[in-house]
Order: structure tokens, then C-alpha cells, then sequence
């Protein structure tokens, strides 16, 4: 039973390492799939996976999570106050017309 826990210890032990490597450098997997008939392109899929750390992704210029009003709050209260604004001019509009 002693070999199987020091087995089990170095084997994480090793993901570890690789899940730190791979966080700290980073990974990236593509690849394009493609329809054709007659050399007539019917479907193109382009897939692109990174992975990496955040702070990694921010040091390669890569930040959309940031921007996306669905994974950030600070995204949300621009896009919520682009659209009060919106409203507001419109208001605005309306009450200079009548």
C-alpha cells in the first residue's frame, strides 16, 4: 500500500508541474474544418483554443473577458450606462419636438 500512496504522490506531483508550466507559457491548439463540393467552399469552422494564465493572457495583449458585459461587471455598468445615455438623449429629443 506504501508504493501505491508514493506513486500516487509523485504523479501529482508531476501534473502539477505540467499544469504550471502550461498556465505560465501558455498553449495553443488550432485548427480549420472545411466543406467543399466542386472547389465551392460551403462551411468554414475556425477553432482556436488558448490556454493559459491571466496574467499571461494580459502580458500577450489578450483581455476580451474584460469587455464582455457577461463576464464582467465593470462591462455591464458601461454598456448599462451606454444605454441610460441612449435613453436619455432620446427623452431629450422627444421633449424639444413637442
Amino acid at each position: 500500500m506504501t508504493q501505491q500512496q508514493m506513486m500516487h504522490a509523485t504523479n501529482a506531483t508531476n501534473l502539477a508541474d505540467i499544469l504550471e508550466r502550461v498556465l505560465d507559457k501558455g498553449v495553443v491548439i488550432a485548427g480549420d474544418i472545411k466543406i467543399q463540393i466542386a472547389d465551392i467552399d460551403l462551411l468554414t469552422i475556425k477553432i482556436r483554443l488558448l490556454v493559459a494564465s491571466v496574467d499571461k493572457a494580459l502580458e500577450m495583449g489578450i483581455n476580451w473577458w474584460q469587455t464582455d458585459p457577461y463576464l464582467s461587471s465593470k462591462a455591464q455598468d458601461a454598456e448599462n450606462a451606454d444605454r441610460i445615455k441612449k435613453l436619455e438623449d432620446e427623452v431629450h429629443k422627444l421633449k424639444s419636438e413637442a
